[in-house]
């Protein structure tokens, strides 16, 4: 039966939700920011993130976007010089008000109460306005809270060196979580670290449940071959790629303390996506660094092809999608705990003891010294297993959320 409605800005996860729904045919519709498929005006525009608002496993369902508003809005915000919290903020009511508006015309069609999905921090109105009319809902908690945002506050008061814009969100922005996870039934976490962080919150305990990220590899990933040489050398570095936003929280300090502290090394660094900090020069100009800068989504495979080891030491994520998308090009991984359990120390990677630049450097020199072990752990890497699809349809639908109902 058709009882689910999802509601989510931009494409995160690839619209795994969603596709999950659909798959098992249980969604009723999508309803998103921007959607841009291969009928839509908007594929004349150059490639952009826009772009990729689409998913050919959506592609026959029922998906409602507010692209023209959309756009309207973002030039909006630009000329009244709105960025940072107030942007993000005034984003997420503008999609609520949009979807309030789209779920009221859809209501009349519902014979039987559906389950209304959101995503954390864009939910509140749109809870409102699910239970007036007696629906259940269901949180898609994005990140662990507001203790994440505690410890990145922590970390930026260690590392003044690295000036950022980050700044903590405004009170009301955790106060209308705080309503949200109040209105939701049940709220989806994906990691154990997530509920972790969120039960030391003060969320209750009983509404929280474990469903990981899943990943679909690309077709070109199935059938890849990953090749390492017998060793490492000044011509064929050990290539490392770091791919995701370059700030605090993921770790970036204790990168750079492990890079000054391999100097001479043959290993290279590879950091790929947007750069929030404020780099000192010594690192700017580090002949062991590519500062390659932000991407769109599809140009990450030829870096995920082209490097050795995924390097993933965050001080806090709800998952860490990238990690997936690692194994899909059975690339090892090395990355912290705190994150999705992606990673299985010494058998498709390493997990460090602890974030900081002397763990980093020592999972680095044992990756230098041990080619051959790279490889039986690229070799074990897969995703096939826990975190498809198939199995996100099963562990979310039956699993986990029928005690909640």
């Amino acid at each position: 039966m058709s009882n689910w409605i999802c509601c989510q800005i931009g494409a995160r996860e690839h619209y795994a939700i969603a596709r999950a729904l659909n798959q098992d045919g249980k969604l009723a519709c999508l309803i998103t920011d921007a959607w841009v498929s291969a009928k839509s005006p908007f594929k004349i525009f150059p490639q952009t993130g826009l772009r990729e608002r689409f998913h050919t496993d959506l592609a026959q369902a029922q998906v409602h976007s507010f692209n023209t508003s959309l756009i309207s809005f973002e030039i909006t915000q630009k000329i009244q010089k709105h960025f940072g919290w107030t942007q993000i903020i005034a984003r997420n009511q503008w999609f609520q008000q949009q979807a309030i508006k789209k779920l009221t015309e859809l209501a009349p069609q519902f014979n039987t109460p559906p389950i209304l999905f959101s995503y954390s921090y864009a939910a509140l109105d749109i809870f409102c306005f699910a239970k007036q009319q007696g629906w259940k809902t269901v949180l898609g908690q994005i990140d662990p809270g507001i203790l994440e945002e505690k410890i990145v506050s922590q970390e930026h008061e260690k590392h003044p060196q690295y000036q950022s814009k980050w700044e903590p969100a405004p009170s009301i922005y955790w106060q209308n979580w705080q309503e949200e996870c109040k209105l939701a039934d049940a709220i989806i976490v994906n990691s154990d670290w997530s509920r972790h962080l969120l039960e030391n919150a003060g969320i209750e305990e009983n509404k929280l449940k474990i469903v990981p990220l899943v990943y679909t590899p690309p077709e070109n990933a199935k059938n890849f071959i990953r090749l390492y040489p017998a060793s490492f050398s000044k011509n064929r570095p050990l290539r490392v790629l770091f791919l995701g936003q370059v700030i605090l929280r993921k770790g970036i300090a204790y990168i750079l303390e492990a890079i000054k502290s391999l100097e001479g090394y043959p290993i290279e660094f590879w950091f790929v996506g947007s750069n929030q900090v404020e780099v000192p020069y010594y690192f700017e100009n580090h002949p062991q660094i590519r500062w390659i800068g932000h991407i769109n989504r599809s140009e990450t495979a030829q870096y995920y092809q082209q490097a050795d080891v995924f390097l993933f030491p965050t001080l806090s994520d709800g998952f860490g999608l990238t990690q997936l998308e690692a194994q899909a090009w059975q690339m090892p991984i090395i990355a912290s705990s705190n994150c999705g359990d992606v990673v299985r120390d010494g058998v498709n990677g390493l997990l460090l003891s602890e974030v900081s630049g002397e763990a980093i450097a020592q999972s680095l020199k044992f990756c230098l010294e041990h080619a051959d072990h790279l490889s039986r752990l690229s070799e074990q890497s897969s995703t096939t297993n826990c975190f498809n699809l198939g199995r996100l349809g099963e562990k979310l639908f039956i699993d986990q959320l029928k005690v909640c109902f």
